[in-house]
Formats: C-alpha cells, sequence, structure tokens
C-alpha cells in the first residue's frame, strides 16, 4: 500500500478558516488608514494651495482666476488632485468678498459631497 501525500480536506479548512480569521481582524484596520490618509492628503494639498493662493495675491495685487495661472507662474507645480474624488477637475472655489477685487479664486475646497471621519463635510473643509 502507497501513502498518498498532502494535506487532507480537513486541514485545508482549518487553514482556511485561520486565514478568514485574521482576514477579518485585520481589514477594518487596512481601509480605516486608507481613509485617513487620503484625509490627511487632502488638508495638505488644501493648505499647499490656499498658500500658493495668498502668494500669488502678494505677487500679483490680484487673486488668480483659474488654478492654471497659479502653476504657469510657478507658485504650484501641478494641479493637485482631489483625493476624496480623484480628479484634479473637481475643486470648487470660493470667490473673493468683495467685488471691486481683481481674479475669481479666493479659497479653494474640495468637490466632494462626502462626510469626514469627524463628521464634517470634505466640501466645508
Amino acid at each position: 500500500m502507497h501513502k498518498r501525500k498532502g494535506f487532507t480536506l480537513i486541514e485545508v479548512l482549518v487553514v482556511l478558516a485561520i486565514i478568514a480569521t485574521l482576514l477579518s481582524l485585520v481589514a477594518p484596520r487596512y481601509f480605516d488608514t486608507i481613509s485617513r490618509a487620503q484625509e490627511t492628503s487632502l488638508k495638505h494639498d488644501l493648505a499647499t494651495m490656499r498658500d500658493a493662493i495668498d502668494k500669488y495675491y502678494a505677487d500679483n495685487a490680484a487673486y488668480p482666476d483659474t488654478l492654471e495661472d497659479l502653476v504657469q507662474g510657478k507658485y504650484l507645480r501641478s494641479i493637485p488632485e482631489d483625493p476624496i474624488t480623484k480628479s484634479s477637475q473637481t475643486w470648487t472655489f470660493v470667490a473673493p468678498a468683495d467685488p471691486e477685487t481683481k481674479g475669481s479664486i479666493y479659497d479653494i475646497r474640495s468637490g466632494s459631497a462626502e462626510i469626514a471621519e469627524d463628521g464634517t463635510a470634505y466640501a466645508d473643509w
């Protein structure tokens, strides 16, 4: 009689059950980490672009009309992608409160309608 080498069905099922248990413990933390990383990236991008808008205003006595003005003036290397919407075309702009002020971009916000981990809307950041 030859004895076959290999795993029995029970052994395979036990290993799969152990792997499934470990994945159920790790998966929620993984997705939470991704969400926090996107939020951190959004905060950084907003701070960088707001700083560039302020520097543009200080140099030109006018706010930029487009984000491309910031790139052409070398205030930004490129227009960043909104990490929540995954697009550089979804940014929303806030116009200056004073209608006499030149330019159209006083502030910038995310174009996402989603809610952040802290309960606030990304569009309000």
